[in-house]
């Protein structure tokens, strides 16, 4: 008798600690699909659910009264080699803080093996020299919000000898009782995306001449025009331009804005159908800020950024600091701004791509330039610089930089232009990482704040 007692009692504790870890309280999985988890202890509870008023189903995730749970909603499905595909989801949460961490899908091309494939030839993607990568997962980006759904997307190429794709929807150290639902994962043939190419230019020069801002602007106006016979997207000309070397003070120099500087430039830049970036002062009031300035070839202003990060010299002279990082889109891509200072703090760069921001255009008064190539590589983002440095100094340089830090192009002597054709579109992939742009949202930390 105490023997069947004993036993019994083992059946249910067992019982009730795998429904405590979800092992018995999972819905049948749809057709294809498989419920993960990377171990047992961790595994939290699946669902699935039909979407009321349609046929399609939901996918849930949850966890108990434990946190930390993780797992995953899994398929494989065939694709062929060297096509495009489209992949969307839709993503709802309830009581997750960090759904770009702990909410993610992830894509993983396969051979017939099960194994990871090689990506294609160094030709068709943007490789540091001599590397042929892995194919490592492509991470979704989030696109759109509607009704409370999250939409998640991208566009890819499948390797050459890619016969699978594995679908992960994820689920990653989640809070108690939190829940992430997924809904109409799809992946899809489609058309190549269109390139988009853009050319980026950087204008090196010191506006020595002259005392008033008027003085100084237009001699830029002959620079601007030689950029733009170059076919010029985008033309960054230096910091606070009207006040270098006026012998006045930086109020001295500030206008409004709009104002006289701001719309002179919006003017070249409808002109010569391009955009241009202009380090100016500017009054608002009683305030003065450092800002960037970009006019469009609409002859308009697109929009302004307020130097974020003061040096001493001015907070001195009683400049103010802006608080926020704007990112504006423009007809070939989203075109944010900082200025000098700004560099020298990950913060700016990193809450601008934040954003989403695909090109930084910094004037800078000057600056080590492995700050600008950290900034861009860390974001994986284009950076412009302009700067009144000497090349031969070996500080700051006015040049292109690639998502990868590396110098695209770069100017010598003054009165030069540096220019390099980037494509937005095409993603840059590292040996053991992938396209790392796309992960920097699902892998970068929580940072609480400072006391």
């Amino acid at each position: 008798m105490w023997k069947r007692t004993l036993k019994y009692v083992a059946i249910f504790a067992l019982i009730g600690f795998m429904l405590a870890n979800g092992a018995l309280a999972d819905d049948p999985a749809p057709d294809g699909w498989t419920c993960e988890t990377p171990r047992e202890e961790i595994r939290p509870h699946f669902k699935c659910d039909a979407t009321p008023g349609t046929a399609d189903s939901v996918l849930s995730i949850r966890a108990d009264d434990r946190e930390g749970l993780m797992g995953m909603w899994a398929i494989t499905i065939p694709v062929q080699g060297q096509e495009h595909y489209r992949f969307t989801v839709d993503r709802q949460t309830q009581g997750i803080a960090f759904p770009r961490r702990t909410a993610i899908a992830r894509i993983i091309w396969l051979n017939d093996a099960n194994e990871k494939v090689m990506r294609a030839e160094p030709s068709n993607l943007s490789y540091r020299p001599g590397e042929r990568p892995r194919a490592e997962p492509e991470f979704p980006k989030l696109v759109s919000r509607s009704d409370g759904w999250d939409r998640l997307e991208g566009i890819y190429i499948a390797p050459p000898h890619a016969t699978h794709a594995r679908i992960e929807l994820h689920f990653r150290w989640g809070e108690p009782h939190s829940t992430v639902r997924w809904r109409r994962s799809k992946l899809e043939v489609c058309a190549a995306p269109d390139p988009r190419t853009v050319r980026l230019a950087t204008i090196h020069y010191r506006p020595q001449a002259g005392r008033t801002p008027q003085e100084k602007r237009e001699q830029f106006a002959p620079l601007i025009a030689v950029a733009a016979q170059q076919k010029a997207d985008l033309i960054v000309l230096p910091e606070t331009l009207t006040y270098y070397q006026s012998g006045g003070s930086y109020a001295d120099a500030a206008e409004t804005i709009p104002g006289p500087s701001t719309d002179y430039f919006a003017k070249l830049a409808q002109q010569h159908d391009t955009y241009i970036v202009a380090g100016l002062m500017e009054r608002d009031g009683h305030l003065i800020y450092n800002v960037a300035v970009l006019l469009g070839p609409e002859g308009a202003i697109v929009g302004k950024y307020r130097k974020v990060a003061l040096p001493r010299g001015e907070i001195e002279a009683g400049i103010t600091p802006g608080t926020e990082y704007p990112v504006f889109q423009t007809r070939f891509g989203k075109v944010a701004m900082m200025v000098c200072y700004d560099g020298f703090f990950p913060e700016v760069a990193r809450e601008l791509s934040n954003r989403g921001a695909e090109v930084i255009a910094w004037p800078v008064w000057g600056c080590n330039p492995l700050l600008a190539a950290a900034r861009a590589c860390e974001n994986h983002v284009f950076l412009v610089s302009s700067t009144y440095t000497e090349f031969s100094a070996d500080w700051a340089q006015s040049a292109v930089y690639g998502r990868d830090g590396t110098t695209l192009a770069h100017a010598e002597d003054w009165g030069s232009i540096a220019m390099a054709e980037v494509d937005l579109g095409k993603p840059a992939i590292w040996q053991s990482l992938g396209d790392f742009q796309s992960q920097i949202e699902p892998h970068r930390p929580v940072v609480p704040p400072v006391p």
